[in-house]
């Protein structure tokens, strides 16, 4: 069976259970983080004039026992509106990587400026033959989304 369809479903799953659970709780500083792991968001991202946003930053992470990975979302204007924008699968050896995500943005037009981007390391760890979503760490971070 290919990966992709066997991913996409493991990641629907995880997205119901997340969805079911309620949102989790964080504690109130800007970032959560277990020890030796981190996520940055560069200070910067980019829009193009199709609508695509490109985000990047740096992640460290260990001890995984399933499929890692970086996601990303952008806000612009409402704090309750988030929209999704990619993911890149995560090596957690505890050395630090370099992460970039790309998406576009469909039902809302964002424009250059301020926004406020949401990043998180999250593992599909094994459960009973069910994967279930474990959160690593998350990060929010104001940025500057430029022309690109």
């Amino acid at each position: 069976m290919p990966l992709r369809p066997v991913l996409a479903a493991a990641l629907g799953s995880a997205a119901l259970l997340c969805a079911a659970v309620g949102p989790a709780t964080a504690a109130p500083a800007e970032s959560v983080t277990a020890s030796a792991e981190s996520v940055t968001v560069d200070a910067t991202g980019r829009l193009a004039d199709d609508g695509t946003i490109t985000l990047s930053g740096t992640y460290t992470c260990t001890d995984a026992t399933g499929p890692v990975f970086v996601s990303s979302s952008v806000s612009q204007d409402s704090p309750t509106s988030r929209h999704g924008v990619g993911g890149t699968r995560a090596v957690c050896d505890g050395a630090e990587h370099h992460w970039e995500n790309t998406g576009k943005v469909t039902s809302e037009k964002l424009e250059p400026g301020a926004a406020r981007v949401e990043a998180t390391i999250m593992e599909l760890r094994p459960a009973g033959g069910l994967p279930l979503p474990f959160f690593h760490v998350t990060r929010q971070q104001d940025i500057k989304l430029a022309k690109g």
